[in-house]
């Protein structure tokens, strides 16, 4: 099953034992179960295509050229992500080089379930402005207007590369008011209201920037996904495979001619039909602000890992197991019962740590982040589970790639990939690229070779560089007088 480990297990009481091997097999995904998976991600790919429509979006985007590295221009990105906003200001020089200039601002946590939408685009229009004064400390030129790329990571029905209407929130933003709208006029209200000097001229989603900033620099890249607070992918696809898009398209788009599509693949077995659910990922749902919608993403994405080691650790304290010094109303327990309370950093920090005989890591987590003084024994086990968590998430995360590389009959190419999960969590790529050998039965690697034939590869700043990228291909479209949306 999952990779041993190194960690001393011997000591352990046979409770504990019992105990590990119990949640390694509710953790576990056999190659098996993954294939099965597989063939119905395929299915419900073409499903989304189609004109009826299934529970993944399959997005056009309305990027319809690969870049070739030979883009210019200056460009300002944003990216509103799950937990913090990025402005980059990116210079595209051409030669498949590029410089960038960025600044994080945390998103408040209030502000992901407003009841006040203007509240999130007001924060937005105000770090903008912050960030073009930051850069232009003398005063922006007059007459300056910065295109921008804005990279609105939630799943939004496009009619043309300058316009998203929200589908639905996911990574536990709900904020009500903006779903059924454009979001772009939402932003540019508030950015006029502050008079910065900024248009919208893109919208993207991260992963469409993912997969363009990095095919940018490496023609064979052909997906991009994310691997974060959310999880999602995007490929270029052929017009002619977009049932859904025939009748809609302007005389100059032609069959063969490729379109992004932004899949929004989080949704993915929402009916549950194949997913190897537990008990504790029902639970997810259940509490979750949406039940019964992005199914995939609440077993994979980085939001939700966190708390099923929480969960966990809830149930083994109602068991007597562990933690058996705190009373059920002491603060400590209070903190262990709070939703959401450990992240999936949490869950990181202990499977990286390399003192495997007292992990000492663990031990400072504990007491920093639940004020528990854990034991040696209960240190393992929280150790055993990260393992179970994390690798079950890195396994269940590569079917969307396999499932797009069947599709579109790709034996041989890279995937960028994005996201804090995949950039940080320890031994998540090398657990991806077992799972993609088990889908596709790759033969283990010979001596001097270095990857498998589909291979994940550290993505290039997508949010950023591809946001700036994709706006410079909308603006050579719109000058060559081609389109870059539906008829209306």
């Amino acid at each position: 099953m999952v990779a041993a480990t190194t960690v001393d297990l011997t000591t352990l009481p046979k409770a504990f034992i019992d105990k590990i091997d119990y949640y390694e097999d509710l953790f576990w995904v056999t190659p098996e179960t993954l294939k099965k998976v597989v063939t119905h991600f395929v299915d419900e790919l073409n499903k989304g295509n189609s004109v009826k429509g299934g529970n993944i979006p399959m997005i056009p985007s309305w990027v319809m050229e690969y870049p070739d590295g030979s883009e210019t221009g200056e460009y300002l990105a944003i990216d509103l992500g799950g937990t913090n906003l990025r402005v980059v200001k990116v210079k595209l020089l051409g030669d498949h080089k590029f410089s960038t200039e960025q600044n994080k601002y945390h998103i408040p946590a209030e502000l992901r379930t407003t009841r006040n939408k203007d509240e999130l685009f007001d924060f937005i229009a105000k770090c903008l402005d912050d960030f073009i004064q930051d850069q232009n400390p003398s005063g922006v030129p007059e007459g300056t207007v910065y295109p921008l790329g804005f990279t609105f990571s939630y799943p939004c029905l496009q009619s043309s590369i300058d316009a998203g209407v929200l589908k639905t929130w996911t990574k536990g933003f709900d904020i009500p008011g903006v779903e059924g709208h454009n979001v772009v006029p939402m932003l540019m209200e508030k950015v006029n209201a502050r008079k910065v000097p900024v248009k919208v001229v893109a919208l993207i989603n991260d992963t469409s920037g993912t997969l363009v900033a990095s095919r940018y620099t490496d023609a064979t890249t052909e997906m991009g996904v994310i691997f974060g607070t959310g999880v999602n992918g995007a490929y270029f696809d052929r017009v002619q495979n977009i049932p859904k898009l025939q009748g809609k398209l302007y005389s100059d788009i032609k069959p063969t001619d490729p379109m992004l599509i932004n899949c929004e693949y989080g949704s993915f077995d929402n009916e549950h039909l194949v997913l190897p659910r537990t008990k504790f990922d029902e639970r997810i749902d259940a509490e979750s602000p949406r039940p019964g919608e992005q199914a995939f993403e609440k077993m994979t994405a980085g939001y939700y890992l966190g708390e099923l080691l929480r969960m966990i650790l809830c149930e083994l304290y109602e068991e007597g197991l562990v933690f058996k010094d705190y009373k059920p109303d002491s603060e400590q327990i209070k903190l262990l019962h709070k939703p959401y309370h450990l992240d999936t950093s949490f869950l990181a920090m202990i499977e990286g740590d390399d003192d495997l005989i007292d992990l000492p890591e663990a031990s400072a987590l504990f007491s920093s982040q639940l004020f528990i003084d854990a034991t040696l024994e209960e240190r393992k086990l929280a150790r055993m589970l990260c393992q179970f968590i994390g690798t079950r998430a890195a396994r269940l995360s590569i079917c969307g790639i396999s499932a797009v590389c069947k599709k579109m009959n790709h034996s041989k190419c890279h995937i960028a990939a994005d996201g804090s999960v995949f950039a940080m969590y320890p031994h998540f790529p090398e657990r991806a690229a077992q799972g993609l050998a088990d889908v596709f039965d790759f033969p283990a690697l010979k001596e001097g070779e270095k990857e498998y034939p589909i291979h994940i590869v550290q993505a290039q700043d997508g949010s950023g560089v591809g946001a700036a990228i994709i706006a410079a291909l909308s603006d050579a479209r719109k000058a060559k007088g081609l389109s870059l949306g539906l008829k209306l």
